[in-house]
């Protein structure tokens, strides 16, 4: 290996460190509270569309969803068919976890 290819190594280390750090700190930074979510509701108990602002909230609120489904009471509405259809409509999916 040259000098050439160890710094270039290097300097993708470095990039994937920095990455990493960056998506841990923020899901640490997210206020994991399914109150953030309540723009959503009306799509998720009537089956409409949802707005803008839920899909920036259900966004938001990702790093929380395996959380939420830990827990036997809301578990039923984050993975329900209609919480799933929502969150595809804003790009997104419920995780299995």
């Amino acid at each position: 290996m040259n000098k050439y290819s160890a710094s270039i190594g290097v300097w993708c280390l470095v990039a994937l460190a920095v990455v990493l750090v960056a998506e841990v700190q923020d899901a640490a930074a997210v206020n994991c509270s399914m109150l953030e979510l309540s723009s959503c509701l009306g799509a998720v108990t009537g089956g409409g569309q949802p707005s803008p602002q839920c899909c920036r909230k259900l966004k938001e609120q990702k790093p929380c969803l395996c959380g939420y489904l830990r827990n036997p009471s809301l578990r039923p509405y984050v993975n329900s068919p209609n919480a799933r259809k929502v969150a595809a409509a804003c790009g997104e999916t419920i995780p299995r976890c």
